[in-house]
């Protein structure tokens, strides 16, 4: 409730609460949209509505109007379609023993809040965002004084599991039984993910159905503005996981939009259907659709995989595909480019990759891969970079290549770039690689980075990198997890220059579900490859192929070599991966096609 009305352009000034009698059509217009898309229950705007908080804006005396006020705002919206739950949080001021308030004190200020609730006509109450045990029994003790309604009590916690205040689930929730809540769980401060492991903690500790409502990942600085850029699909699939591990009342706190809403809705109606055979496992969850009798415009529908371009219909046909790359030129005359692009077409080259970001006056990677698509009339893909650019600034440049017919993508974090005397430089990121593939997929569902529409859905076809080099494989396999549930449909390998690499990480790959591009760099010569070796952070060169390239004897025989190493790991991997992805080092093209040539043989 409370993002959803500063979205509407209230300010954090302001006292929430007290729109309730100010402005209840704002209000009421945010219940409405949540009970359109299929919510089951609408929480009041209450949350902060107890006398001390109230006190703190000159409204103490208007306690009960607005609790009463919020409570049949969101009563006409819900009808006879949803319940409505009474939103209490904390009181905002420590009690004992950390605080000066006394519990039975403590009490009495959220009974008088329950009160006013109840004569609204609530059906529950939800208890939430407390990080203190102590006071949330206060609050259920207050509830169970003047009604027998329903309590859901959630805790708020780190992204380790513990409340704020350091208690730990298997503690916690055990404890919110015991003070008699009949619902029992965890809000705010964290994503789905953190989240599900807290819940199993739970699960184990209590008895009690469980709730969870996450936020819709971690807030975003946007000009001023906090913005959650987790995406619908993405909630909705761990809606789907909370429910074998018992929760029975699962939804959002920050962040999450009737966009959300619906997802999770589908969602949890699958999930539920399932639940007498669903083990509490790692389930990799569905990419659900939205539910009936969703309003129109609601949710936009994704265009299909296979449809977004030929390297997506390629990927998903399962046929072998070959990608090469051609560096962007120095200046501004790209003729040189768009016929070498020609040329790798008639020798069945399926695409052309555009790297973003090297050194120099070079033709910006977004216009050259733009210019090869038109006029080389050959697929490309654009590798674009989180370095040194604004969110905003690179949701308008892919709305742009979209209108130009550019569809594939390789998203990347970017390495940062170090300057002359000052090697510590650091550049800018306003998101990496994952938070770029979330602004993608939203853009892939007709949403800007705030959720506003931004009519027909972009049909970006995306692609992440992951590095089987990596020294920790978990961390990497991790985020590459991440990336597939912010939107990802392809991966592509940096360059692996051995079998034995690139099967470490595959049995975690292939769990994935992406089709897996390899990525293969034929060296140019030994110092290219002690190079890559000993100085290229991430990758991974056995000796025995740095020795290789140094017994070659001349430059062109250490090409050879190169292309040698190149062909061999590509002709071995052939049959368990979707293609390769070839570069040209110095822009030996030649070299890339020999690759390509032996493994095809």
């Amino acid at each position: 409730m409370g993002t959803a009305l500063y979205a509407q352009g209230v300010f954090i000034n302001r006292c929430f609460d007290m729109l309730n009698l100010q402005e209840p059509d704002t209000v009421s217009a945010v219940h409405q949209a949540y009970a359109r898309v299929g919510a089951d229950v609408l929480e009041t705007n209450t949350f902060g509505a107890n006398r001390i908080k109230l006190r703190a804006f000159g409204l103490a005396d208007q306690l009960t109007g607005i609790n009463v006020a919020g409570a049949r705002l969101a009563r006409a919206a819900a009808r006879d379609q949803a319940y409505v739950a009474g939103a209490i949080g904390p009181l905002g001021v420590r009690i004992e023993p950390w605080g000066r308030m006394a519990v039975d004190e403590a009490e009495g200020y959220f009974r008088e809040q329950v009160e006013g609730l109840v004569k609204g006509g609530v059906d529950l109450f939800i208890l939430e965002t407390f990080h203190d045990v102590t006071e949330l029994g206060a609050a259920i003790a207050a509830v169970r004084r003047v009604c027998d309604q329903p309590v859901v009590a959630q805790m708020t916690i780190e992204e380790d599991g513990n409340s704020l205040d350091g208690t730990p689930p298997e503690q916690f929730a055990p404890a919110i039984e015991r003070a008699g809540a009949d619902v029992v769980g965890v809000n705010c401060s964290i994503g789905p993910a953190p989240m599900l492991e807290t819940i199993e903690r739970m699960a184990a500790s209590t008895a009690a159905p469980l709730s969870a409502q996450p936020n819709a990942g971690r807030p975003r600085d946007i000009e001023g503005r906090n913005i959650y850029l987790t995406l619908p699909e993405y909630m909705a699939s761990y809606a789907r996981r909370f429910v074998p591990r018992g929760v029975r009342l699962v939804g959002g706190c920050c962040g999450t939009t009737p966009e959300h809403i619906a997802r999770i809705a589908a969602a949890v109606k699958t999930a539920a259907s399932d639940v007498a055979r669903a083990r509490v496992a790692h389930d990799p969850g569905v990419s659900p659709v939205a539910p009936a009798g969703v309003a129109e415009g609601a949710v936009a529908s994704a265009v299909p995989w296979e449809e977004k371009s030929r390297l997506a219909g390629r990927l998903a046909a399962g046929q072998f595909t070959t990608i090469v790359e051609l560096l962007p030129p120095k200046g501004h005359e790209s003729a040189r480019v768009v016929e070498e692009a020609r040329k790798l077409k008639i020798r069945g080259v399926d695409v052309i990759s555009i790297p973003d970001g090297p050194k120099g006056a070079r033709m910006s990677a977004l216009s050259l891969a733009v210019l090869v698509q038109q006029h080389a009339a050959i697929e490309t893909v654009l590798q674009y970079s989180c370095r040194d650019r604004q969110l905003l600034g690179m949701q308008s440049d892919l709305l742009g290549v979209h209108a130009m017919g550019l569809r594939n993508l390789l998203v990347v974090t970017g390495g940062a770039r170090r300057v002359g005397d000052y090697p510590d430089s650091a550049a800018g990121y306003d998101v990496d690689s994952i938070g770029l593939a979330n602004v993608v997929g939203r853009l892939n569902h007709g949403l800007d980075v705030g959720g506003q529409s931004i009519g027909s859905p972009t049909a970006f076809h995306v692609g992440v990198l992951v590095n089987p080099g990596a020294e920790d494989l978990e961390a990497e396999i991790r985020r590459l997890d991440y990336k597939a549930e912010a939107g990802a449909e392809f991966a592509v390998t940096t360059p692996v220059f051995d079998v034995a690499t690139h099967e470490r990480l595959a049995p975690r790959l292939a769990a994935t579900g992406l089709p897996v591009v390899l990525g293969l760099w034929p060296f140019e010569s030994a110092l290219n490859a002690e190079f890559m070796a000993n100085e290229v952070p991430g990758v991974s060169v056995p000796e025995a192929v740095v020795d290789r390239m140094r017994r070659a004897d001349g430059a062109e025989a250490a090409l050879a070599e190169g292309v040698a190493v190149a062909r061999e790991v590509g002709a071995a991997l052939r049959d368990r991966v979707a293609g390769v992805f070839v570069a040209a080092p110095g822009g030996r093209v030649g070299a890339a096609l020999d690759v390509l040539d032996g493994i095809r043989a």
